[in-house]
């Protein structure tokens, strides 16, 4: 599967927000954010036109979109799939992103940023209920259970990831044991639950309506 790779900092300042996307790095004075808070580019810092309707409504989708690391149509897959689901369509997009397993990995703890989790379950690292897992894309439902193989339990990567995550809290959904390197998911996202920065997941409903 493609992925981005170029730099993400640049994500960041095209966003003109902190999207944490390089883990530990965020938090620090060397974010990129913390520099050079304006549009990345040679006019970069002329570009003041504020931005209306249909121009919100994608910045708000490519938001979302690089705070999972997911390509346009695995995001549009994701959004096709919410629409059908009953329920709020917006709740269930997020519900939905949430609980990609490369996501879980990072919100328990064992990986300081999404794309460092994905590589981890890549990896195959990772046991969901007992079994093997490396598709970072897989959704968790409620009762999974979600653990570092027993081979890579000491594996320096995870550790110490766990270690420089050790202040953040748990989202409530999630039984973390960060001693066992597992956790359990005891019940499904709430959108109050859901990511470190702030969305509007109706803009990306209206952009998609059209």
């Amino acid at each position: 599967m493609a992925r981005y790779i170029g730099p993400v900092c640049r994500q960041c300042r095209r966003e003109g927000m902190k999207l944490y996307l390089k883990g530990e790095r965020c938090h620090s004075e060397k974010c990129a954010i913390e520099k050079r808070n304006f549009v990345p580019g040679q006019h970069g810092k002329d570009r003041r036109a504020k931005i209306v309707g249909y121009g919100l409504q994608l910045r708000e989708k490519q938001k979302v979109r690089r705070v999972y690391g997911v390509l346009e149509a695995q995001f549009r897959g994701a959004y096709d799939k919410a629409a059908k689901t009953k329920g709020i369509t917006g709740d269930n997009l997020m519900s939905s992103l949430e609980r990609r397993l490369d996501s879980v990995i990072y919100r328990m703890g064992f990986g300081t940023s999404r794309a460092q989790s994905r590589q981890i379950v890549g990896h195959g690292h990772i046991d969901v209920n007992g079994r093997k897992c490396n598709i970072p894309s897989a959704q968790v439902k409620q009762g999974d259970v979600i653990s570092v193989r027993e081979s890579s339990k000491n594996n320096p990567t995870i550790l110490a990831a766990r270690d420089a995550t050790a202040h953040a809290p748990a989202p409530n959904w999630i039984d973390v044991d960060r001693e066992g390197l597992k956790g359990r998911v005891t019940s499904l996202p709430q959108r109050s639950d859901l990511v470190q920065i702030q969305l509007n997941e109706q803009l990306i409903v209206e952009l998609y309506s059209k």
